[in-house]
């Protein structure tokens, strides 16, 4: 209800100016495309949203942060973080039960989606081991609150 997680990536091959390096991602500068294309699409939320609730001011408490991501293993670590973040919080008591979550995407293949939904089977050896790492992950994160 708070806030909201995206795992982005640009395809290989696209000719997209300002996506040669992710410095612009890690040191925020003004005329990044995607720095600007996130802040476009905040900004135009949140007038969207003031208007027909009737209400002035800020919707979005801060600015988004952003991390690049370097390797395999950080991949997977993001996308199990992005998916239990509802249980991490409260919100849910398993991962499948968060309405909002892509979940549903990866794991309800018969249902169309625009999630490359095939992209995420290069990190993980089957259903198996993706549900066995988020088994892991939840009791780590978990646990974590505790320490």
């Amino acid at each position: 209800p708070n806030h909201f997680h995206l795992l982005l990536g640009v395809k290989d091959g696209l000719n997209l100016s300002g996506f040669e390096n992710l410095t612009g991602l890690v040191k925020h500068p003004s005329k990044n495309p995607a720095v600007k294309a996130f802040s476009d699409f905040f900004n135009s939320y949140t007038k969207s949203y003031n208007r027909r609730y009737a209400r002035k001011g800020n919707l979005f408490i801060r600015a988004f942060n952003r991390r690049p991501i370097f390797n395999e293993q950080q991949w997977q670590e993001t996308f199990l973080y992005i998916h239990l973040n509802p249980v991490k919080h409260g919100f849910a008591k398993n991962h499948q039960d968060w309405k909002w979550s892509s979940w549903h995407a990866y794991s309800e293949i018969e249902k169309p989606s625009n999630l490359d939904r095939n992209y995420y089977h290069n990190f993980f050896d089957g259903p198996g081991h993706i549900q066995e790492m988020m088994e892991s992950k939840k009791e780590w994160l978990l646990n974590k609150e505790y320490e």
